[in-house]
């Protein structure tokens, strides 16, 4: 399915409070933050760091929160950057690595042609679609990925959709 996102500092914020937390966590941690309207740059760095761990942001989640809020991005620029500037311009933030920039790329800016090797659900699935002996690492999955330029983006959701059959569990896509 295409399950586009919208674009902009709330997405991006909300992207790594999910960062190595269950999806119920996240969603719990999100909600909260939503309900002190803490989704916006301002607020962010207006808050408190008591008022930011309250709703159960870690120290490490609220340096990267406040990098995001003063890193300037100009997310309309973003929207007709080419893949490589937008995904070299938010690594340099703090807290937001390549699967990060990847997936906003794809689901926020609806990009055709990204691919997020990185994503272990990608690498399960590549391993059971294409039968391999083993889940391949980011390496091997970026370059196998490459055959399916300009598409990588849609082989993405059909991998993600095939693992979440195969699991029986919904996944990212």
């Amino acid at each position: 399915p295409l399950r586009l996102r919208p674009d902009g500092f709330a997405q991006l914020l909300n992207a790594i409070v999910s960062q190595q937390v269950s999806v119920a966590s996240a969603s719990a941690i999100w909600g909260r933050m939503q309900a002190a309207g803490l989704t916006g740059p301002e607020p962010v760095l207006a808050a408190s760091e008591e008022d930011l761990r309250a709703v159960g942001l870690s120290r490490q989640k609220i340096r990267y929160a406040r990098a995001l809020a003063t890193a300037g991005i100009d997310y309309p620029a973003l929207r007709a950057a080419p893949t490589a500037q937008v995904i070299e311009r938010l690594t340099a933030v703090p807290g937001i690595g390549v699967w990060t920039a990847e997936i906003y790329a794809m689901f926020s800016l609806g990009r055709a042609d990204v691919f997020a090797p990185g994503d272990l659900a990608l690498q399960e699935s590549a391993r059971l679609v294409f039968d391999l002996e083993a889940r391949p690492g980011e390496k091997r999955l970026r370059s196998m990925a490459e055959a399916w330029s300009p598409w990588r983006s849609v082989a993405a959701r059909l991998l993600w959709a095939y693992y979440r059959v195969d699991k029986n569990r919904e996944g990212i896509g």
